[in-house]
């Protein structure tokens, strides 16, 4: 007797979704390298944070080591995300350890402010199906897929725990966002009470985060330092340049397209000394971010400034405009658009002597000249004081007289042509 292939409604519907997201999590899991915006739209996948890491454990004058031990500890990081979607997946690194470290447990949650969260959302995160990994030194994983449905521009509660002694190296040291740390298990609390010894504002083995996305999205990532990375602007309210942008960009209706930062605090295109050097980055933190379709690039001033503090790593101008130039060639070559920034003023800065601001006044020539871009971002026009074209202009400054204030870096976002990023 032949059998029926009947099956009942309510089975048939539980099958259904059964093989979708069976679907959804094979796409996913198949997406690798830079092969992640395939001709399907239900298996692309976009950037929608990431944190360019760091060796804590280099320590070089005048760049304190940001290395952290946990021992039975919890640490929650507290992410904003660019675009939303119907899952995520979390990119853990141990790219600068030594040794292999031990995830104990990751959970991901709405967040709901501070280091409060959403009970009702959290999710265990997995890793071929365990909820702890061990990542080998040198390496980085990304999680399966977490279905954890998210708006653009909310936020996210990323908590990690250590059960032993665990030395995390692979930071990204300036996060002007509070992580939150407790003793024990606390994957799944509503929140973690955290006195000022218990917070960082650093993210510790956590580099990106990655949506599902059905539709056609564009991913901007913004290179570059600590003016990128958004030093000096207010903690926890998200007013770096690169955030203001992407809020210029969802206001005016470009709802489906991602900024992510990929600022260091220091950096420089040539020596390594707060993270490794622009040129050997650009790569993972640019052309390896999953569906990135723009670059930002505005680096370059520490290179010059950094003369006075490091004279045996001085470099010249013409050093600066040849790593600049590669750069864009391979961004180019992969059919990324690039937007080039003119380097900001910084006249009255501890170490920023005239001949530091000679070479930006010649490498801003270069880079407005530049016929082999998508466009240029005229930062120094914007943001230097007319009366003293070669300092900031008082009203952006945070007071040091090489970073913003939060005025200053809306300036920046402002400064950015919204039409080059379509």
């Amino acid at each position: 007797m032949k059998r029926s292939t009947y099956l009942p409604l309510a089975r048939r519907s539980t099958v259904k979704a059964f093989l979708a997201t069976t679907a959804l999590a094979i796409g996913l899991l198949g997406c690798g390298g830079n092969s992640y915006n395939t001709t399907s739209p239900e298996n692309r996948t976009i950037a929608t944070w990431t944190g360019s890491m760091l060796d804590a454990t280099q320590a070089r004058a005048g760049t304190a080591p940001v290395v952290q031990t946990f021992n039975d500890q919890s640490i929650r990081h507290v992410l904003r995300l660019s675009l939303g979607g119907d899952a995520i997946r979390l990119k853990v690194s141990n790219l600068f350890g030594k040794t292999p470290i031990t995830f104990s447990g990751i959970q991901v949650a709405r967040s709901t402010g501070g280091s409060g969260i959403d009970v009702s959302s959290s999710r265990v995160v997995t890793f071929s199906r365990q909820p702890t990994v061990t990542v080998a030194a040198g390496a980085e994983l990304l999680s399966e897929p977490i279905a954890l449905p998210s708006a653009s521009l909310s936020s996210i509660a990323v908590t990690m725990y250590f059960a032993s002694p665990t030395v995390v190296a692979t930071v990204h040291a300036l996060g002007r966002q509070t992580a939150y740390i407790g003793a024990g298990n606390l994957l799944a609390a509503a929140a973690i009470p955290a006195a000022t010894a218990d917070q960082r504002q650093s993210y510790y083995g956590l580099t990106a985060v990655d949506a599902t996305s059905s539709e056609k999205t564009r991913v901007v990532v913004t290179f570059g330092d600590s003016i990128t990375d958004g030093f000096n602007s207010t903690v926890d309210a998200a007013k770096r340049y690169p955030n203001q942008l992407d809020d210029r960009l969802k206001a005016a209706g470009a709802t489906r397209t991602s900024v992510v930062n990929g600022g260091i605090s220091g950096n420089r295109w040539i020596m390594d000394i707060t993270g490794p050097n622009g040129n050997g980055r650009f790569e993972r933190d640019v052309l390896n971010v999953p569906g990135v379709t723009h670059t930002i690039i505005l680096l370059g001033i520490n290179d010059m400034r950094n003369t006075f503090r490091f004279p045996a790593e001085a470099v010249t101008t013409e050093q600066v405009i040849a790593s600049m130039t590669i750069a864009v060639g391979k961004a180019k070559a992969k059919g990324i658009k690039v937007l080039l920034g003119t380097i900001l003023p910084c006249k009255g800065e501890t170490y920023c002597p005239a001949s530091a601001d000679a070479q930006r006044q010649v490498v801003n020539a270069w880079i407005r000249n530049n016929k082999d871009v998508d466009g240029i971002v005229d930062f120094d026009r914007v943001m230097l004081n007319p009366a003293e074209p070669a300092a900031m202009n008082p009203a952006y400054d945070s007071g040091d007289h090489l970073h913003p204030n939060d005025a200053g870096y809306g300036v920046m976002a402002a400064a950015v042509e919204l039409g080059k990023l379509q």
